[in-house]
């Protein structure tokens, strides 16, 4: 398969917003290493792989991972056969999207900003959107703003997970939802909508479909 290279660099505002803060702070000390992610661990980030797969199949199919880090989600998916068609990454941590960046995976396009500043990044015409825990740090109205537009966005499928509730939300910086309201926003814009949430206590995977064209 053919290395497709093509990076887009969007210049950054100087004020960081208080969502990105504490990934910005994590930079400071761990740079691009795994602890930037505000991840507890290795494995819970791949538990929640595992549940984004089982969500929806990305094989074949144009990803786009909002917030994507070092594009760890590519990595998982590459391990475990899934080979989507094409990949693009949205970070707006340069550390992150360095790191994203100097993998070279194949068909793959890295986006360098602030989706939430710049929502126009998701308008790629992606099959599947997938929002991994780049939710974490937004209030209520972020939150359901930015699934709003990603639906809208996607040709066949948004896969999101979240904080589910206080178990996992201990920081200051995160915040979590309950399922059942998750879930009425959801099926506000879907008729055909998953909850997955039995892989990891304290948190929530929802899929959201869009009607056959």
């Amino acid at each position: 398969m053919a290395v497709d290279r093509r990076i887009i660099t969007i210049v950054k505002t100087s004020s960081v917003p208080l969502y990105l803060k504490p990934y910005v702070s994590a930079s400071e000390k761990y740079g691009s290493g795994f602890g930037t992610l505000l991840w507890a661990s290795p494995q819970t980030q791949a538990l929640r792989f595992k549940a984004l797969l089982q969500a929806v199949d990305v094989h074949g199919k144009n990803v786009l991972d909002v917030g994507c880090g070092r594009a760890d989600l590519l990595d998982y998916m590459l391990s475990r056969g899934r080979f989507p068609r094409s990949y693009t990454g949205i970070e707006a941590v340069d550390e992150l999207a360095t790191a994203a960046e100097k993998k070279r995976l194949a068909n793959c396009q890295i986006i360098r900003g602030d989706f939430v500043e710049h929502p126009e990044f998701l308008d790629i015409s992606a099959d599947v959107l997938f929002y991994s825990g780049s939710l974490n740090t937004m209030d209520a109205d972020r939150f359901y703003n930015c699934l709003g537009i990603a639906f809208s966005a996607a040709r066949q499928t948004l896969v999101f997970n979240f904080l589910a509730s206080p178990f996992l939300a201990a920081s200051s910086h995160l915040t979590w939802h309950k399922p059942e309201d998750v879930l009425h926003f959801a099926r506000g814009l879907s008729r055909r909508v998953g909850l997955f949430g039995d892989y990891l206590r304290g948190d929530a995977t929802i899929s959201m479909w869009k009607e056959p064209s």
